[in-house]
């Protein structure tokens, strides 16, 4: 089905609920909150929500003010070209990276390689099980690399779950040999503080240095405990991945006291989440440069010495941000975008209660020369279509779409679906395409939705926790000329030289 009508006329009337209104408050003054659904290794869970809520969502699905259940709509300069379910990998499908001909999909049991060179139909070369949340992934050269984030027995893909308090307890990162692309080989695993939640790569000719995020709000974690304001540096040389070891835990957030630097949360800075590590960092090798979104923070650090990063800004939004996601620069490195991950991903914050701007994307300008340039606030973003109570929604993984003179983005925004938005203009952001499915189920909240939705050589790819791998074709006079621009490699938080 296509929309035909503006998004922007089709406000959905749902969420003015007790149920609504009880998790904006749990959610705007409880502790901090978990940057991403944390199921370890089982699938989503559901909870019940109000019989209000539920006839709600009835009613806006009769009334045609939302999709129905598991319907699919979108903009009209978009066409839905492909749908591949999940397979013998059934865990939540998380992050996607390519390489080539292929695309490799993340997922909290293992990780899956498709062939795209036909979009239309994407075959799958291989399945690899090897459980581990969030199982965060990337790609270089004939590496592939793994975040695992949650206590496993060992570092082997037969590990199993266990509590973190036990001795044997291992996190951290994995490395396989993707040479032959039909068969993996697992060639080696490094434990690092705290495990694995994300990681960035900042490739060189005979090395691939890793930036390690993790983080934990959950004392019992003896390797998460504050001070934790720093992440780990992984050096993986090419020709032995095997050496693959920390070289390095660069403090980002120095600071007295037994936390550290950082934003210290509440009860300061109720509903705002305490820096005790960050969630993901995003580089622009071409520009030495990187920032990170760090729980309470977003920061703004040089990479010249990719072993010793340096922090050059740092900026708090106390009355709009609770969670620093993710972090996504513009070509020119003038701008940067910050996600808000308001509830951890797993609650219905697209709605009127939580309104506009939290939730969102913050725009930042990116003023001054070499150490002394500055993050200067401009602007909030967020979809412009409301959702069920029993649809998780808020802004996560996106990347650009390289089109020169212009800064667009497409992101993922869970059950929110996918949104293409253009920021040239920093202080007037608007969306320009959309394509999203109803919710997953009418009674209940259930986990779902798009976790990833990047443009790769003229397609959107997401990644789906439930539903699985889709391909979208946009087409659109301001982003047609993206489709010249081909790259041989892509990790989003890696970010390209697109024009060089």
């Amino acid at each position: 089905m296509t929309l035909l009508n503006d998004p922007r006329t089709r406000r959905r009337r749902l969420g003015v609920v007790a149920a609504a209104a009880g998790l904006l408050s749990a959610l705007l003054t409880a502790g901090p909150a978990v940057a991403t659904p944390d199921p370890g290794d089982s699938p989503a869970t559901s909870k019940e929500v109000s019989k209000s809520a539920r006839a709600d969502v009835r009613d806006a699905i009769e009334n045609g003010e939302i999709p129905g259940q598991d319907e699919i709509v979108h903009s009209d300069n978009i066409e839905h070209l492909a749908n591949i379910p999940k397979d013998a990998l059934s865990g939540f499908n998380s992050d996607l990276a390519f390489q080539g001909r292929y695309a490799f999909a993340g997922n909290y049991d293992g990780f899956r390689i498709f062939d795209i060179r036909n979009p239309k139909k994407p075959k799958t070369v291989a399945q690899v099980l090897c459980p581990g949340s969030q199982n965060d992934i990337s790609v270089s050269g004939d590496l592939l690399f793994l975040s695992t984030d949650s206590s496993r027995s060992d570092s082997s893909c037969n590990s199993t779950t266990q509590p973190v308090t036990e001795k044997s307890s291992w996190e951290g990162m994995k490395v396989f040999d993707i040479s032959d692309k039909r068969n993996p080989k697992y060639v080696a695993a490094v434990e690092t503080a705290c495990g694995s939640h994300t990681h960035t790569l900042v490739p060189e000719r005979r090395n691939v240095y890793i930036y390690v995020s993790s983080y934990s709000p959950n004392a019992a974690y003896p390797d998460c405990r504050p001070p934790h304001d720093g992440i780990s540096v992984i050096k993986v040389p090419r020709r032995a991945p095997e050496r693959a070891a920390v070289v390095g835990f660069p403090v980002l957030f120095p600071g007295e006291g037994p936390d550290g630097g950082g934003n210290p949360g509440g009860p300061t800075n109720p509903g705002v989440s305490k820096t005790t590590g960050c969630h993901d960092i995003t580089v622009l090798p071409s520009k030495d440069l990187a920032a990170g979104a760090c729980m309470g923070d977003g920061i703004l650090f040089s990479i010249k010495n990719p072993e010793r990063p340096k922090v050059i800004d740092r900026v708090q939004d106390n009355v709009n941000f609770a969670f620093w996601h993710s972090a996504t620069f513009n070509q020119r490195a003038n701008k940067v975008v910050f996600t808000d991950e308001l509830g951890g991903g797993g609650a219905a914050t697209c709605n009127a209660e939580i309104g506009p701007d939290r939730g969102a994307d913050g725009i930042y300008d990116i003023v001054g020369r070499g150490d002394h340039r500055k993050l200067v606030f401009r602007s909030y973003f967020k979809i412009p279509r409301h959702q069920a109570d029993t649809e998780n929604c808020v802004a996560h993984n996106g990347s650009l779409i390289p089109v020169k003179g212009r800064d667009i983005m497409v992101q993922a925004w869970y059950q929110g679906g996918v949104s293409v938005w253009e920021f040239t203009n920093s202080s007037r952001p608007k969306e320009i395409a959309y394509f999203e499915r109803g919710p997953l189920t009418t009674d209940t909240m259930t986990t779902g939705g798009a976790w990833s939705a990047y443009y790769y050589n003229g397609y959107i790819y997401s990644n789906d926790i439930a539903k699985g791998f889709d391909v979208l074709k946009l087409s659109d006079r301001r982003t047609d000329p993206a489709k010249r621009v081909h790259l041989r490699e892509l990790n989003t938080q890696t970010q390209p030289d697109y024009f060089d």
